[in-house]
């Protein structure tokens, strides 16, 4: 196996990325384990910036994305 520091995320759907994001919000809150609400919040923190975008328009823009998918 090839050993790597980073992975990127170019490959991962809007839907995927919401889902991912949720899970940790979820998972901090109803385990009182804080390092779940840091990871959601570095990783909304890191796609915020790529995307030149506050972390609230970004986290809305998923939402937004998501919910367009359930309309179909």
């Amino acid at each position: 196996m090839q050993e790597f520091d980073k992975i990127s995320i170019a490959e991962i759907s809007k839907k995927d990325m919401l889902m991912i994001i949720e899970a940790l919000e979820y998972t901090g809150k109803k385990t009182n384990i804080d390092s779940f609400l840091a990871l959601k919040q570095n990783i909304l923190k890191e796609l915020s910036q790529l995307a030149d975008t506050s972390e609230e328009e970004f986290l809305k823009y998923l939402e937004e994305e998501h919910s367009l998918c359930l309309n179909d």
